[in-house]
């Protein structure tokens, strides 16, 4: 993307277009408006998705799947709102750690089941399992770094603290 966008003032398509180049490491990308920055800067400060957490990343929660009967959202509702699982899902949850097994046609755990710990570095079986049961706990923010305002021809970095600026994801 530094490259498209030139990496010295000689090799710009438009002036000062360079100075976004440092700002390009990591997870980022570019997004091309015709809004006022303020309208894309208050946007982003306000934007977030909830999503599922992916292996590698720090659990945000405690999360513990009751002892008996395995239902549907793990014990995250009361078991008169929620349905168990299926049975032909036991092999998926033995098969993700879960120490399952059937009774009667239904899932069953002897003791409560501990799929992560708050702070914790999450593997892909706790994900798995996570997902599984409905919960997200991994949330996707903006950061805008720096912007290229076209009328004024220069770049401008956006300063820690400004709208969207301390966010952990990244995206220019």
């Amino acid at each position: 993307m530094a490259k498209a966008l030139g990496s010295t003032p000689e090799d710009e398509h438009l002036p000062s277009l360079s100075k976004l180049s440092p700002h390009l490491h990591g997870s980022v990308g570019l997004l091309f408006t015709s809004q006022p920055p303020t309208t894309i800067l208050s946007f982003f400060s306000d934007y977030s998705h909830v999503d599922y957490a992916r292996a590698g990343i720090r659990a945000s929660r405690t999360f513990i799947v009751p002892a008996g009967t395995v239902y549907s959202t793990g014990g995250e509702q009361p078991a008169e709102q929620d349905v168990p699982v299926a049975h032909s899902v036991e092999p998926t949850l033995r098969k993700w750690n879960m120490p399952t097994r059937l009774v009667k046609g239904k899932v069953v755990l002897e003791d409560e089941y501990v799929v992560c710990k708050e702070g914790q570095v999450l593997d892909s079986n706790q994900t798995a399992l996570l997902k599984m049961f409905g919960v997200t706990t991994a949330e996707f923010r903006v950061k805008v770094r720096a912007y290229y305002d076209a009328s004024k021809q220069e770049v401008k970095v956006v300063e820690e603290g400004e709208a969207g600026a301390d966010e952990e994801e990244d995206e220019e």
